[in-house]
């Protein structure tokens, strides 16, 4: 496991120097141009060249691996019981519109399940690393959630309220809303960031794939926290995501859910 922490931690921090070149450039007034995917997403060059730089570090360290990009698909042998989940760049619209809360995701898979994850903030030069049975770290020291018991007192990060009232979790997201003490728009892997940093106690994200969300399973729960969909489904990544400090969570998951 020490070796797939070391490579992870090692492939966040040079893709991360790709991506700074990028964003940089952004904030000049002159970054990438911006693609639309099949979804409507944006991607950039950034994304594409990052994802095919990890691709390549990984067929050369670990060539019996599988991979799994968002921009690429899959690749390696198949059948690989082990496989990387990449996302170079999660919350690209952040990216291109200068705001620093934008990262890089990377996960390993053993036998379809999370066993390690990585959250890599560039911009503000923090890595978190999460591996099964082990307590999560950001930037080499442990950290932990948040102790919060009550929704009163609880920090709630959210991704995208329009798809929440698409989705249908509009009234309940308002009733929600309305209970805790903070409610903001810090979104995609950045929320759950802060849940397993200790810095927000809820994170909701109603739309996610699985590159969105491998490396953040091992992240969340090695800080002591809990990670679902939000039907409180916590088996395998699913769909959406709820990630919290634990205590909140079968609270938040009755109040999502009320029929």
């Amino acid at each position: 496991m020490q070796e797939w922490i070391d490579f992870a931690a090692e492939l966040a921090r040079e893709s991360g120097k790709l991506i700074m070149e990028y964003y940089a450039s952004i904030l000049q007034g002159d970054g990438p141009a911006v693609m639309r995917k099949a979804d409507q997403s944006p991607v950039t060059l950034a994304d594409q060249q990052a994802e095919a730089f990890m691709r390549e570090r990984i067929g050369a360290r670990f060539p019996q691996h599988g991979v799994i990009g968002e921009e690429g698909g899959v690749s390696g042998p198949e059948g690989a019981e082990l496989q990387w989940v990449l996302d170079p760049i999660d919350g690209t619209k952040s990216f291109v519109h200068g705001v620093p809360l934008f990262g890089t995701l990377i996960a390993l898979l053993r036998e379809g399940q999370p066993v390690l994850g990585a959250i890599h903030l560039p911009a503000t030069g923090e890595l978190m690393l999460g591996a099964r049975g082990q307590a999560t770290t950001l930037n080499g020291r442990p950290v932990r959630v948040r102790g919060t018991s009550s929704l009163e007192e609880a920090t709630l990060a959210f991704t995208d309220p329009a798809e929440l009232y698409r989705l249908g979790h509009g009234a309940a997201f308002e009733a929600l809303g309305r209970r805790v003490a903070v409610a903001r728009g810090w979104g995609d892997c950045y929320g759950h960031f802060l849940v397993a940093a200790g810095r927000a106690d809820i994170m909701l994200d109603p739309v996610v794939n699985l590159w969105d969300v491998a490396a953040l399973i091992p992240c969340v729960e090695g800080a002591g926290g809990r990670l679902t969909d939000l039907a409180g489904r916590d088996s395998e990544p699913g769909d959406s995501a709820l990630s919290s400090n634990g205590r909140l969570h079968e609270e938040v998951l009755a109040i999502l859910n009320r029929g």
